[in-house]
């Protein structure tokens, strides 16, 4: 495949990333419309039984008494089957283009690029922006795996308690529910804000228990990324546009922190190093 050719390729992958990024953002927005409009009570459910993360939380409440925690209900089973179905074909690709959390993170790191004093994004090459932060490798280390003790919390919380564990903490229901009734609430969207300002993607790196749950299908899905080390250079490219901030990317092309964003197939210099491939299931990269 030509240079020009292989460049229109990747961009259009770019394009239709973003497209599916504001169809689930504007689609949670009016979710979150839907129930502050007059006749609530008919509107289909909280807001809560929107999110495919209350499968999780309500599913022992299900499965031992037949019932699901308040605000929740069999609908969360439903969308969780289709973020499940997702994994299962390409690992945490959910998180890197259909998430609206991940989304709003994105543009929040863009923004404060901007406000960094970032003109206009290179690909490959380190932004000179004062932000986002890059947090040091002996405390981003430690910090991710802070979303697998969240996760383990709740699932534990969710066995005693009437409500989702997350309901007064989600930042889904912060930024998306218009019903910001608690100053908890209003902490949270404010927390949110602002540390997606200072550290690109900072809650999908270090606090999303759905993020965790779905970890282990990048080392089973058949699509997926792989590196051709004979044409790779180690440029490091990848690393410098990897929204995860996963280091020495092409080594770890199915680590449980790759969002299955592509950023890296897209700023890939050297055609065939980086390669989006259909394999067997936990086949070696």
């Amino acid at each position: 495949m030509s240079a020009p050719a292989l460049e229109r390729r990747k961009s259009s992958l770019m394009q239709i990333r973003a497209g599916m990024l504001w169809v689930g953002t504007i689609g949670a927005f009016l979710i979150g419309l839907r129930h502050i409009l007059p006749g609530e009570a008919a509107s289909g459910g909280a807001f809560d039984a929107f999110c495919p993360f209350g499968a999780i939380e309500t599913m022992w409440a299900y499965v031992t008494g037949g019932q699901t925690l308040k605000t929740t209900s069999l609908l969360n089973f439903v969308i969780f089957s289709g973020v499940l179905a997702v994994s299962l074909v390409a690992g945490r690709a959910f998180c890197g283009w259909m998430c609206p959390l991940g989304a709003v993170q994105e543009w929040l790191a863009n923004l404060a690029r901007r406000l960094g004093g970032e003109r206009r994004r290179i690909r490959g090459k380190a932004s000179k922006a004062k932000l986002p932060l890059h947090v040091p490798a002996w405390l981003d280390s430690p910090l991710r795996k802070l979303k697998y003790v969240v996760l383990a919390v709740v699932v534990l919380a969710s066995a005693f308690t009437a409500y989702p564990p997350l309901h007064d903490l989600c930042p889904a229901r912060a930024v998306f529910s218009f019903k910001l009734t608690t100053v908890l609430l209003w902490s949270v969207l404010a927390v949110f804000i602002v540390t997606s300002l200072l550290v690109e993607r900072v809650w999908c790196k270090y606090l999303c228990p759905l993020g965790a749950a779905l970890a282990v299908f990048n080392r089973l899905s058949p699509v997926r990324l792989r590196a051709n080390f004979e044409r790779c250079n180690g440029c490091g490219r990848c690393d410098v546009d990897c929204s995860m901030g996963i280091r020495d990317a092409p080594e770890h092309l199915s680590d449980g922190e790759c969002i299955r964003c592509l950023e890296c197939l897209e700023t890939c210099a050297r055609d065939g190093a980086l390669e989006l491939t259909i394999g067997i299931p936990g086949e070696k990269d």
